[in-house]
């Protein structure tokens, strides 16, 4: 017998969408597989690691720990949503992961971004402490955390200034608005000529025995 399913409409960036879903629909799938909105990612299922994240009503949720029909009425607000214009021009936090290279990987990222844009809303003047605390509910296993804060500390920064295109190889922006001293502009150095398994320009193995 085919599952029950319940008519419902949800207010999503913005735009009210109308879904046909089983009433056990977790709102992060509803949003990834019956409306598309792939940016809010699904990692451990549990609520734990923040990669589901969105804002509901302006508040950072966990949209795996939600059925969907739960947040009829409310305004939910996807990493897809942040974008002014569609996703011409980046929002002033994605702005910043990018100049501060607070992202390897990018599976944590939308969460992340989600969490800052709540943290931003409600304190748009973080110390170091607020930042760490905002995001303590979302993981990350590549980048170590310190350029994340960083981004953090540079979005506060273009959102109080209104600055939404500040870009680090702008000379005028980067004047007006210099990266914090922990973030390096290039994330990572060339390897030395000596370093083992580097490929030379024959495509070989640096090492002995040449074993790429």
């Amino acid at each position: 017998m085919a599952e029950a399913t319940e008519q419902l409409t949800l207010r999503v960036n913005g735009t009210t969408r109308s879904l046909q879903v089983p009433a056990r629909r977790l709102l992060s799938d509803a949003l990834r597989h019956d409306l598309r909105l792939t940016g809010t990612h699904v990692g451990c299922e549990h609520g734990v690691c923040g990669c589901c994240t969105v804002l509901l009503d302006g508040a950072p949720v966990r949209s795996c720990l939600l059925f969907a029909v739960s947040v009829e009425g409310h305004d939910i607000t996807t990493v897809e949503g942040l974008s002014p214009d569609g996703g011409a021009t980046l929002h002033p936090i994605q702005r910043a992961f990018q100049d501060c290279h607070g992202l390897q990987c990018g599976f944590c990222t939308p969460g992340f971004i989600m969490s800052v844009a709540g943290l931003l809303a409600d304190n748009p003047d973080p110390d170091t402490d607020d930042i760490v605390e905002g995001i303590s509910g979302n993981l990350c296993r590549c980048t170590g955390y310190q350029n994340i804060v960083a981004a953090v500390e540079r979005a506060a920064l273009l959102l109080r200034d209104g600055d939404a295109v500040a870009r680090t190889d702008d000379v005028a922006a980067a004047q007006e608005h210099p990266l914090p001293d922990a973030v390096a502009t290039a994330p990572y150095a060339p390897a030395a000529d000596d370093v083992p398994g580097a490929a030379t320009d024959d495509g070989q193995a640096a090492h002995e025995g040449g074993v790429a």
